[in-house]
């Protein structure tokens, strides 16, 4: 692109090359460079994040959500923080998780069909069966048909 561009021009180049001028001209641009975000005048320090995480950990709010601590140390007259700034610093250091039981489901395996003779396995839908080869049966079955002899030949 860059010989024949000076010589035909850009437009009769990126024709004959079938390539769109768009990205020609894309191209030839800088990348931008991505600038650092500034940090809020209101930020907390890693001092006060550190004093948060310290009374949201201690003995006395042990059994309290950040609504809860919020709520009790603005009626003893001290703010530290919105309650849901502390769920977003416990969060950063990965101390909310999910207190409710969670059923766990076990794990599902499905059933293993295994001929070794003809005429051992039967099937009503379809199904992939193992033998000396593996098996896919490719015809649709509905209710009404027959069941499928998986014949293996030996």
């Amino acid at each position: 692109m860059a010989d024949l561009a000076p010589t035909v021009g850009i437009a009769a180049a990126c024709r004959a090359l079938g390539v769109p001028r768009s990205a020609v001209y894309q191209a030839a641009q800088p990348a931008p460079t991505a600038v650092p975000r500034r940090r809020p005048a209101r930020a907390l320090t890693p001092d006060e994040i550190a004093h948060i995480r310290a009374v949201l950990n201690s003995d006395r709010f042990a059994d309290c959500t950040p609504r809860q601590i919020y709520a009790a140390l603005l009626n003893e007259g001290t703010y530290l923080c919105h309650w849901r700034t502390m769920y977003r610093i416990l969060a950063a250091h990965r101390e909310v998780r999910e207190r409710r039981n969670q059923l766990r489901h076990p794990t599902y395996a499905a059933p293993e069909l295994l001929a070794t003779g003809p005429n051992q396995l039967w099937s009503w839908d379809i199904t992939k069966f193992k033998g000396p080869t593996t098996w896919w049966i490719n015809r649709p079955v509905g209710p009404a048909d027959p069941p499928i002899a998986v014949v293996l030949r030996e």
